[in-house]
C-alpha cells in the first residue's frame, strides 16, 4: 500500500504535466462518446449499449479524480485553489453517484451524469489551456481564432442526427446557425422551437453563453480556477483582452464579469420563470429550461427564442410581465460590464449602509462615488436612446402594429420592449411585417446604433454615435474640444469613433451589394434591413432569412462574423504597426 501511495505521489510531484496530459485526453473520450450518445445514435440497442458506456466513464473519472485530488493534498500537504475545484467536483461526483445507486428519481437522471464529464472535461481543458508561456500569439488574433474555433465546434455539434427532429441541417445551415448564436446575433435558418431537439437547443444555449462572454473570458476563468493561478505573461494576454490596464486587477476584473453574468442570469431567469404560465409546460423541468434559455439569450442579447413565432406566439403576445422580464434583462447586458457593476457595487454599498445605520446603530464610512465617468456617459446615452426611440415608437405605430394591444398600457410596454429590443436584443413581440414605413428606418437606425461598449449588445454603440453627434456641436460652436461633465473628451476616442462609423458604413454597403448579386430575386429592402441586422447582430428580420441562396448565407455569416469581433479589432489585429518611431512629422492642416 506504501508503494502505491509513493508512486501516486512521485506522479503528482515530478510527472503533474503528465497526469494532466492523461486525464485530458480520457476527459475528452468520455466527452466525444456522451456527444456520440446524445446527437448521434438513433439505433435503440446500440444506443443502449452507449448508455452503459457513459456510465461506466462516469465512474471511472470520478476514481481518477479522487486518486489524483487526494495524492495531490498529500504530497503539497496543504490545499490550494486547484485543490478546492478538484474537491467541489468530487464532491459533485459523489453525490449524483449516491443517488443513482440508491435511485433518488431527480437526481439520478441521465443529464447530470452528462453534465459530471462535461464539468470534468472543462475542467480538464482549462487545465491545458494555459499554453500560452510555450509561444506568443497577438491577444487580438487569439481572440479571433477563439471565436472561429468555437464556430466550427458549434457547427459540427448541430450537425448530428439528433440535434433536430425534422430536417437535418446541412453544412452552411449549421455553420450559419452556429456563427448567429456564437455572434448572438439570432437570425435563424430554421424554426429552432419545432424542428430542434432539447439537445440542439441546448448547443445553442451554450454556444450563446459562451459566445456572449467570448471564449476566452470562459478559458481564463476557468483556467485560473482549476490549475489555480496565471503567469506573468497569461495576465498580460487576458489583460489586453479584457482591456484591463492593471496587471493586478486582471484576475479580479475576470472573476467579476463571470460572477456578474451568472448572478443577473440568475436573477433574470427567476422573474421569467413566475411571469410564466404553469399550464404551458407539460413539468416543471421543461418550465426552468424555458426561463434558463431566455435568461441566457436575452442577457447576451441574441433574440433566439424556443417559442414558435418568437415572443409574437398567440399565448406570449400579451403577457407583459414577460416582455418587461426580458426587456429588463437585455437592457441591462446591453449597458456593459463595467456599468453593471457599478450599478452592483452601488446597491451593496446601499445595503452595507443599511446595516450599519438601521440594524447595527453604527456610523457607515462614506466612500467614494461608484460610478465612474464612463458609466455617467453611458446612462446618460442610453436614457435618451430609451426615451426617444420608445416615444417614436408609440406614435409611429398607432395605425399599425399597436391596435392589436388591449390597452394603452400594453401600446406602451410592447413600445418600449420593441424599441429597446431594436437596437440590439433582436426580440419581437409583433409581426415585423406589418411595420410602417418610418418605424422601419427607426429600427434600422437603432440597430445600426446598437448598445454599449463593453457589452454583449452590438452595433456601432451609442457612445461612438454620442461622441460624433457631440464633435459636430463642438466644430459648430468654434471649441477645440468635447467637454462633457467637467471633463475633456481624448482626440484619440473621437477619432476611434469616427473610424468606427466610417467602417461599419463601408461594411455595410459592401455586405448589402453582394448580398444583391447572390439573391438578387428579393427585395432591396428586405436585403437591406437583413445586412444591417447581421453587422449589427440584432437578429429581427423580415423573414428573408431562410429563404436566402448558399451564396447569401455565407455572406451573412461573415457579416456577422465581422460585426460581432469589430472590423476595427481585425484590421489592428492583421496591419497594426508595433514598431515605435523616435520622431514625429511636421504637421498640417487639410482643407474641407
Amino acid at each position: 500500500m506504501e508503494a502505491i501511495v509513493s508512486f501516486f505521489k512521485f506522479l503528482i510531484k515530478y510527472r503533474n504535466k503528465l497526469v494532466d496530459q492523461v486525464m485530458f485526453y480520457l476527459s475528452m473520450v468520455c466527452a466525444l462518446m456522451a456527444i456520440t450518445h446524445i446527437g448521434y445514435i438513433t439505433d435503440r440497442e446500440v444506443a443502449h449499449i452507449s448508455e452503459r458506456t457513459v456510465i461506466g466513464m462516469f465512474y471511472f473519472l470520478f476514481v481518477l479524480g479522487a486518486i489524483r485530488t487526494a495524492a495531490a493534498i498529500l504530497t503539497q500537504r496543504k490545499i490550494n485553489v486547484s485543490h478546492i475545484s478538484g474537491l467541489v467536483l468530487l464532491t459533485y461526483f459523489l453525490f449524483i453517484s449516491f443517488s443513482r445507486l440508491t435511485n433518488v428519481v431527480y437526481f439520478s437522471k441521465m443529464e447530470w451524469v452528462y453534465l459530471g464529464i462535461a464539468l470534468m472535461f472543462l475542467s480538464e481543458l482549462s487545465r491545458n489551456s494555459l499554453f500560452f508561456d510555450n509561444f506568443y500569439f497577438n491577444p487580438t488574433i487569439l481572440f479571433v481564432i477563439s471565436f472561429i474555433a468555437l464556430i466550427l465546434l458549434g457547427t459540427i455539434l448541430l450537425m448530428l442526427p439528433r440535434t433536430t427532429l425534422v430536417a437535418p441541417l446541412s453544412f452552411v445551415d449549421a455553420l450559419f446557425m452556429a456563427t448567429s448564436a456564437v455572434c448572438i446575433t439570432g437570425l435563424t435558418v430554421t424554426d429552432i422551437s419545432t424542428n430542434f431537439s432539447v439537445f440542439g437547443q441546448s448547443v445553442i444555449m451554450i454556444l450563446i453563453q459562451v459566445g456572449g462572454l467570448g471564449i476566452m473570458t470562459f478559458t481564463g476563468f476557468f483556467g485560473y480556477f482549476f490549475s489555480g493561478g496565471f503567469s506573468y505573461k497569461n495576465q498580460l494576454m487576458f489583460g489586453e483582452i479584457l482591456g484591463e490596464n492593471k496587471l493586478n486587477s486582471v484576475i479580479s476584473t475576470l472573476l467579476t464579469i463571470i460572477f456578474i453574468t451568472l448572478l443577473f442570469e440568475l436573477i433574470g431567469g427567476v422573474l421569467i420563470f413566475f411571469s410564466l404560465d404553469a399550464r404551458q409546460f407539460e413539468s416543471m423541468g421543461e418550465r426552468v429550461f424555458f426561463s434558463a434559455f431566455h435568461a441566457i439569450s436575452s442577457f447576451c442579447n441574441s433574440g433566439f427564442s424556443i417559442l414558435p413565432n418568437g415572443i409574437h406566439n398567440d399565448a406570449y403576445r400579451f403577457n407583459y410581465a414577460f416582455q418587461l422580464c426580458l426587456a429588463s434583462i437585455f437592457i441591462l447586458g446591453g449597458l456593459g460590464f463595467g456599468t453593471v457593476f457599478d450599478f452592483y457595487t452601488f446597491l451593496k454599498r446601499k445595503l452595507a449602509q443599511f446595516i450599519h445605520e438601521v440594524i447595527l446603530r453604527k456610523q457607515y464610512i462614506h466612500k467614494p462615488r461608484s460610478f465612474t465617468f464612463n458609466t455617467r456617459f453611458i446612462l446618460l446615452c442610453n436614457a435618451v436612446v430609451v426615451v426617444l426611440a420608445t416615444a417614436s415608437y408609440f406614435f409611429l405605430e398607432q395605425r399599425h402594429t399597436l391596435t392589436d394591444d388591449p390597452s394603452v398600457v400594453g401600446e406602451w410596454i410592447t413600445s418600449f420592449f420593441m424599441a429597446n429590443s431594436a437596437r440590439s436584443a433582436g426580440f419581437n413581440s409583433i409581426n415585423m411585417g406589418f411595420l410602417a414605413g418610418p418605424t422601419l428606418i427607426m429600427v434600422v437606425t437603432l440597430m445600426w446604433m446598437g448598445a454599449s461598449p463593453g457589452s454583449t449588445g452590438g452595433g456601432v454603440k451609442v457612445t461612438t454615435v454620442a461622441l460624433a453627434v457631440l464633435n459636430i456641436l463642438t466644430l459648430a460652436r468654434g471649441k477645440e474640444s468635447i467637454e462633457i461633465f467637467r471633463r475633456r473628451i481624448a482626440a484619440e476616442s473621437v477619432n476611434k469613433a469616427f473610424a468606427i462609423i466610417l467602417l461599419s458604413v463601408l461594411t455595410i454597403t459592401l455586405s448589402f451589394i453582394l448580398l444583391n448579386f447572390a439573391d438578387s430575386d428579393k427585395q432591396m429592402k428586405t436585403l437591406f434591413f437583413e445586412t444591417v441586422s447581421a453587422y449589427t447582430t440584432c437578429g429581427l428580420s423580415l423573414g428573408v432569412t431562410p429563404s436566402l441562396s448558399a451564396t447569401g448565407k455565407m455572406i451573412i455569416v461573415f457579416t456577422m462574423f465581422v460585426g460581432r469581433v469589430g472590423t476595427l479589432t481585425l484590421l489592428v489585429a492583421f496591419i497594426k504597426n508595433t514598431k515605435n518611431k523616435s520622431y514625429i512629422y511636421p504637421t498640417e492642416k487639410i482643407l474641407f
